[in-house]
């Protein structure tokens, strides 16, 4: 003979799992928003002022993306 009980277990399921969506979106828009500005900070240095910091102009994309990640 089977038995079935129902349990809380799926709201709390369905809960975290809709904070964690939430929790995702809120770390990706502070990640854009750490990427935009350090791409718009680097972006107003001058050629010479990058190559003092070893970046060239082409780099500024990869080292705005890296950087917004490892400060999240």
């Amino acid at each position: 003979m089977a038995y079935y009980t129902t349990t809380a277990q799926p709201m709390l399921n369905e809960l975290s799992r809709t904070a964690a969506f939430f929790s995702r979106i809120r770390t990706k828009f502070h990640e854009r928003r750490m990427y935009r500005e350090t791409f718009n900070g680097l972006s107003q240095l001058s050629n010479r002022e990058l190559a003092d910091l070893g970046l060239n102009r082409s780099e500024l994309k990869r080292v705005s993306y890296e950087s917004s990640r490892t400060t999240a």
